[in-house]
């Protein structure tokens, strides 16, 4: 088996590009990142020690977004998460990018804040993150409108990252009812089956989300 993936089943970031393995059905071996071996491996890979980080025959790819981009490149199947069509697939990598930077950005960092110890605590940070979210949200009404998939209509890359993004987001920042094409796209996008299924894998540590994970989704 040539793809090794080191993940936690639990992180946003290695949702996402489960969800773009599970789209085409891609045999990969699953490294559990869950001690402090897994992570030392990891750091002989990638120094920051972020991840996901994929192995493909000794070749190390770096940062969800190059991953699925490289997983199409060299492991094609069925589900094109990127289209050919240029200007179409700038529509996805904005939207991909969008979703990491406006909506898993500011929801990491109020979840980040929980985890410091009271005293080092930012209120003022935590709450200017959720006002970013509830910007994000607003664009994301508009922007949805129409659309059955983040960009269009074919699910891609722009729906790997914002299905554990929003996943994480509503219960970081509940989406209001204010919103409600943002509600509706991320019920629809959580029910796509490869979706579904990362969601399932790390329902067992719904414990560790530091806000206290809701008894929904």
């Amino acid at each position: 088996m040539s793809l090794v993936l080191h993940a936690h089943p639990f992180s946003s970031n290695c949702q996402k590009v489960l969800i773009a393995l599970y789209e085409n059905d891609l045999p990969f071996e699953f490294r559990m990142l869950a001690d402090a071996a897994s992570m030392a491996a990891l750091e002989k890979l990638w120094p920051l020690k972020k991840f996901p980080v994929l192995e493909d025959d000794g070749h190390v790819v770096l940062e969800t977004s190059i991953i699925i981009e490289y997983l199409q490149r060299h492991h094609p199947g069925p589900v094109r998460l990127l289209p050919d069509d240029p200007d179409a697939a700038l529509e996805v990598r904005l939207m991909d990018r969008l979703f990491d930077n406006y909506v898993s950005t500011p929801q990491s960092r109020v979840v980040y804040d929980a985890l410091r110890p009271p005293e080092h605590r930012d209120p003022y940070g935590v709450e200017e993150a959720k006002r970013l979210l509830q910007t994000a949200y607003g664009w994301l009404e508009s922007r949805l409108q129409g659309r059955n998939w983040a960009a269009g209509e074919a699910f891609s890359m722009a729906d790997c990252a914002a299905a554990p993004f929003l996943f994480y987001a509503d219960w970081t920042h509940p989406i209001s009812q204010a919103f409600p094409t943002v509600r509706a796209y991320r019920s629809r996008v959580l029910a796509r089956p490869s979706v579904r299924r990362a969601v399932d894998e790390a329902r067992p540590y719904r414990k560790l989300f530091p806000l206290g994970a809701p008894d929904r989704d």
